[in-house]
């Protein structure tokens, strides 16, 4: 059986001797200019890349589940990659711990399990989950959190945020919440959008949003978050960020809220007979 291939990731071809490998991937946020190689920028894909190109001693092209800009975080990441089945059975005992010996600290590979055939990281997945967090704290952020908290200077009301953020759910065109790219929709379904106020584990107290949905455009997150916290300093009444849903085109009086405040922490994906088709189908709906 031969995955249907596309240009931006490697062919699988299981009888050729190929096998897709799925890696599970949690990085530091801080000192990367995001997940997508760029020319003398230190990237995570650059890293990755070069690592299991060390390990496996050949050029690997990692395909990922959500391209993370500069600074923003990843506790749930998920690519994939396609290998020689003999340099699996190889390596397959050892190659997280190998990995772990040629990794910088603020990148771990949690996981390298075979994957099915049919399974790619981007256009498989059902949903991506993030989580953005920060705190309204005179004193700011408890330093062992001070690289994923955002300390804000102004008070917030997360009940209002929350109100608003429900009014953003659904299918909608995202445009003025997103960074247009050339061919790129702007539509996407928004699963879930709550903000809460929560107690740490450590004593410390955080405003916490939880972003789900089938994919997100180019900083539609952060911008989500944006226009929450003008909700939340009452700068904006709950009903402005669903208002500004008509909008074609970004909304230039929406803040994008610092990168790194966000995570991504989950995604999922269907069972295995159901891969094929939700590739096709995500394919489709995001012009490929």
């Amino acid at each position: 059986m031969t995955s249907q291939q596309h240009p931006d990731e490697p062919a699988t071809d299981v009888g050729g001797g190929l096998v897709r490998l799925r890696l599970d991937v949690q990085y530091d946020g801080t000192a990367f200019h995001g997940w997508a190689r760029q020319p003398a920028l230190r990237t995570v894909q650059a890293e990755l890349e070069q690592a299991l190109a060390t390990v496996l001693r050949r050029p690997v092209d990692l395909t990922v589940a959500g391209r993370t800009d500069a600074g923003v975080h990843a506790t749930g990441q998920v690519v994939h990659c396609d290998v020689p089945v003999e340099l699996w059975e190889q390596q397959q005992a050892k190659l997280v711990r190998r990995l772990r010996g040629v990794l910088p600290s603020d990148v771990a590979v949690r996981s390298v399990v075979e994957a099915h055939p049919d399974f790619d990281a981007r256009f498989s997945a059902l949903a991506r989950h993030y989580v953005y967090r920060l705190t309204d704290d005179p004193a700011g952020p408890p330093p062992l959190r001070r690289s994923d908290t955002v300390a804000w200077p102004r008070r917030l009301d997360a009940a209002a945020m929350d109100l608003a953020a429900g009014l953003l759910l659904g299918e909608n065109d995202f445009a003025a919440y997103c960074k247009r790219r050339e061919g790129a929709t702007t539509v996407r379904t928004l699963l879930r959008l709550t903000v809460a106020r929560q107690r740490e584990d450590d004593g410390s107290e955080i405003v916490r949003v939880d972003a789900s949905a089938d994919a997100f455009c180019h900083s539609m997150v952060r911008s989500l978050v944006g226009g929450l916290i003008a909700v939340g300093e009452g700068r904006r009444p709950v009903d402005w960020p669903a208002a500004l849903l008509s909008r074609a085109e970004r909304a230039s009086e929406v803040p994008v809220a610092p990168a790194h405040g966000l995570a991504l922490v989950a995604v999922d994906y269907p069972p295995d007979a159901e891969l094929g088709a939700r590739t096709q189908v995500t394919r489709a709906r995001r012009g490929g």
